[in-house]
């Protein structure tokens, strides 16, 4: 599970300029006035092979009895409580603050790790100003410039350096994890419930009743299951409580850790602009996912309904063309048993390993039958192909020149893997590597 990374501080002090440095981004508006980051935002970043989620949460002002302000503080106060290591910007150019102080205070209540960057230090020359930072009692300030890009690769080693020993340690390597992910009130918690057989979950009505990523074990067998259900993830416009929107966090989370995601939709409603980002989310991750329409019984149907709504669904979900598709009712039970099937043949797929000699011969066939175009008159080549992890399934590719392999070949080549394969229910991840050609199978 990825570390997460709390990025907080004062209003106006540069935290989302350093968010958008860390994630080589645009994503955080940034603007000379103090309140614009109003919302958490999280986005993945990665140091020294260490992957994490960076949030940048809003300005905090502790005093202010302004109802956005206070709601801005308790954004950052839920970010601070869900952090592995909490990333405390602060500003050079105005020097040491009463605010940054009360900061400091609320930091170290959390007991968790903090990292002081002192920001807008634009000049090598200047970092001695950091040195009334050591007031706050949060360790050795670093001098930082977010907008340039100074020392932040310091900062970061400092921040991985925090990380937590055993995120990514897999401690249960033989019980399948499964998270249900999906907009609010798609039937999550329905299906928990059906699945174990009790009511574990409570089940409401209300949109966005389950708050908190919950665990429970399954077993079918000899094979158990670890089932998080998980809170509805929701367009950020449409948040009103404070809690579901930190909430959105642990699912984030909560598919990070796991094996297989249960993307659930309301088949009554088709699928939403939220649905595909939340999915997109899902595929990006690397984890195997299954397309669980819920609520079935709700659609009319006649005898094309099935083949058009498949139809649709791989229309809207072009990038999940691998996923697995079942249309279920958590409420009348309606092939809710063919899920642990479905669970377990997606975990085979995505563990599976194809032999290097299997693999090669399946590449050089696909070259054969169609050959890499000429680039700049230039032919790309493929030397050898190995694969190297599962979960996802994972190739290399060592080849002539990288820039010289489009990125529609990989997409053909992706799909002969899958046809010779199966790889079902899992994305494949290639990889290019250069290697001059005296070199091949060194």
């Amino acid at each position: 599970m990825k570390p997460i990374v709390a990025i907080v501080g004062r209003p106006n002090v540069g935290k989302s300029t350093l968010f958008n440095r860390i994630t080589g981004t645009r994503t955080a508006i940034i603007e000379d006035s103090p309140g614009v980051t109003r919302d958490r935002l999280y986005l993945d970043g990665e140091w020294s092979g260490k992957k994490f989620t960076l949030i940048d949460t809003g300005g905090i002002i502790v005093d202010s009895e302004d109802h956005i302000l206070k709601r801005v503080r308790e954004q950052a106060e839920f970010a601070i409580n869900e952090a592995d290591i909490i990333l405390f910007v602060t500003d050079g150019q105005t020097g040491m603050t009463i605010e940054d102080e009360e900061v400091a205070n609320i930091l170290r209540k959390s007991q968790k790790p903090v990292v002081l960057a002192v920001n807008k230090i634009e000049s090598y020359k200047k970092e001695d100003v950091v040195f009334d930072f050591y007031q706050l009692g949060l360790g050795d300030p670093i001098a930082i410039s977010a907008s340039q890009g100074m020392n932040t690769g310091d900062l970061l080693d400092a921040v991985v350096e925090n990380f937590p020993v055993d995120l990514e340690e897999d401690l249960e390597p033989d019980i399948i994890k499964i998270a249900i992910v999906g907009r609010p009130n798609v039937g999550k918690s329905s299906l928990t419930n059906t699945l174990l057989g009790e009511e574990r979950v409570i089940v409401s009505e209300i949109a966005g009743t389950t708050r908190d990523a919950i665990d429970s074990m399954l077993k079918v067998g000899d094979q158990e299951y670890r089932i998080i259900d998980t809170a509805g993830m929701r367009k950020r416009n449409k948040i009103d409580i404070a809690t579901e929107r930190y909430s959105v966090i642990r699912s984030l989370k909560a598919i990070d850790r796991s094996d297989i995601v249960l993307m659930m939709f309301d088949a009554s409603e088709g699928i939403t602009e939220q649905d595909k980002k939340i999915a997109g989310y899902v595929h990006e991750s690397g984890k195997s996912c299954i397309l669980v329409f819920n609520k079935w019984d709700l659609v009319e149907k006649d005898d094309k309904t099935l083949h058009n709504y498949e139809k649709k669904i791989r229309a809207d979900l072009l990038f999940l063309q691998y996923a697995p598709i079942i249309f279920i009712s958590a409420v009348t039970k309606q092939r809710v048993n063919k899920i642990i099937e479905l669970i377990d043949f997606v975990a085979e797929q995505q563990n599976f390993r194809a032999t290097t000699s299997a693999l090669n011969e399946v590449i050089q066939d696909a070259v054969r039958t169609t050959p890499i175009p000429t680039k700049r008159g230039k032919r790309g080549k493929i030397l050898y192909a190995t694969q190297t992890n599962i979960k996802p399934p994972t190739f290399v590719f060592f080849v002539n020149d990288p820039e010289l392999i489009h990125f529609s070949y990989e997409r053909y080549l992706e799909n002969k893997l899958r046809e010779a394969f199966g790889f079902e229910g899992t994305p494949i991840w290639l990889k290019l590597k250069k290697r001059e050609e005296n070199n091949a199978g060194k």
